[in-house]
């Protein structure tokens, strides 16, 4: 499937979200793709975010890849990941108007995989679970230069793709919070934490799992 990428506004709990949206005719759902850290110059347009929205586009779903507070349109100031939770959730109810009630997936890389976690965690209290979630070289344990992440707990279907030369959030890390959930960690070999020349690799592991 293919769909242009158009940029809109939403309104979010403190002010506009900036979101490129990718909707093909008649989706199958709605998948929800949230950016890296911006302190560290994340932003919806960023090469893995962009990979995973493609690839959720070829799967039959309408994409959606908001800014996080600060960042491009998107009013407001980071908020550690909480405010960001309360606008990721936004954008879903923003989506459902757009596409209707269909089922939600959540994609997230770095901070926003970490965020994506607590999003899927609001959803379930709500009564009203994602589909699946894709969470690429998550945010968990202690991050250097950055904080301690205590990302919340994931179904076990949830497909976790982490470098194995990820020096920024150490495979251990993510090994560690995953071990309790028994939790597959789907390793790419060489990868970086970016996935420099490794991101077709993020869209074969999503396509082969959506499809099984």
């Amino acid at each position: 499937m293919r769909a242009p990428e158009e940029k809109i506004l939403i309104d979010g709990p403190v002010g506009k979200i900036e979101v490129i949206m990718e909707r093909p005719d008649a989706p199958r759902g709605i998948a929800l793709i949230a950016h890296p850290h911006p302190m560290g110059g994340g932003a919806n347009t960023n090469k893995v975010a962009y990979t995973l929205a493609r690839t959720f586009v070829a799967l039959g779903y309408a994409a959606f890849r908001p800014n996080f507070r600060g960042v491009g349109g998107t009013e407001g100031a980071h908020d550690e990941g909480h405010g960001e939770v309360d606008d990721l959730l936004a954008v879903i109810e923003d989506a459902k108007c757009r596409c209707g009630n269909l089922p939600i997936a959540l994609a997230g890389f770095s901070f926003g995989a970490y965020c994506q976690t607590r999003v899927a965690k609001r959803l379930v209290d709500a009564g009203h679970p994602a589909q699946r979630l894709v969470l690429v070289g998550t945010a968990a344990g202690h991050v250097e230069g950055s904080r301690q992440y205590d990302t919340e707990a994931v179904p076990h279907d949830t497909i976790v793709i982490h470098g194995s030369d990820d020096t920024l959030v150490p495979p251990a890390n993510v090994y560690a919070w995953a071990l309790p959930l028994d939790l597959p960690v789907v390793v790419v070999p060489g990868a970086d934490h970016f996935f420099h020349r490794r991101l077709h690799l993020i869209r074969d592991i999503v396509t082969r799992a959506w499809r099984h």
